[in-house]
């Protein structure tokens, strides 16, 4: 088995898959072999898998072996609804063998497996997993990404807190905008006078990548 990583973030349009593709980039500059899967997509029309498409290309690029993979072996399971997983799958359960066999097959070409959520920790997968039980479920460590922007402080301290009650391993990062150039006055002293180690997606991808390695 690879070694697998779950990014997860606060909420939907944080970071997850801008993240994803650091750590895929870092990780090949390392002549680490990397693998990624998108679980479930939601949004998709018409073919188009707005994070799955890109994140397949990155895959292409980053590992020779997945040349031939398919946007299935990237994203298994995806719903046109643009909305949560139990919501766009009409309250279906979850097919954890479509999952599994994409993980298997990634996993044959890989050493490091990024395996990429939906949405926020708490989002409803179907009636009985929300996202965040799919990490411990995939033998995963977690990665949670957070905004910079006024109100992370709240939103961070929730999504960290939830991990921590369910002794999930797991950092978080910061994705760092750039209309959040007040994020050291408003919001980054609060995190530092709690001990919490302030690792930005841009500037710190290489030492993210050391951590989570050995998580």
């Amino acid at each position: 088995m690879a070694k697998r990583i779950f990014v997860t973030a606060t909420n939907t349009d944080i970071g997850k898959t801008y993240t994803t593709l650091r750590l895929m980039e870092s990780y090949a500059s390392k002549n680490i072999a990397v693998g990624v899967i998108k679980l479930i997509e939601t949004g998709v029309k018409d073919g188009v898998y707005p994070d799955g498409n890109i994140l397949l290309k990155k895959l292409r690029e980053c590992n020779s072996a997945c040349v031939d993979f398919t946007i299935e072996d990237v994203v298994p399971i995806s719903y046109e609804l643009p909305a949560a997983p139990f919501i766009a799958s009409q309250g279906k359960a979850l097919d954890f063998s479509i999952l599994n066999s994409a993980i298997t097959k990634m996993e044959a070409v890989c050493d490091i497996l990024i395996i990429e959520g939906a949405g926020g920790l708490l989002v409803p997968v179907d009636g009985n997993f929300m996202m965040i039980d799919l990490i411990p479920f995939f033998n995963a460590v977690g990665l949670l990404v957070t905004h910079c922007a006024l109100g992370c402080i709240n939103d961070s301290m929730l999504s960290l807190g939830a991990l921590q009650s369910r002794n999930i391993d797991a950092m978080m990062v910061f994705n760092q905008r750039d209309e959040d150039g007040d994020f050291e006055t408003i919001s980054q002293p609060y995190f530092l006078s709690k001990d919490i180690e302030i690792l930005k997606v841009d500037k710190d991808i290489d030492t993210i990548c050391d951590v989570l390695y050995n998580l």
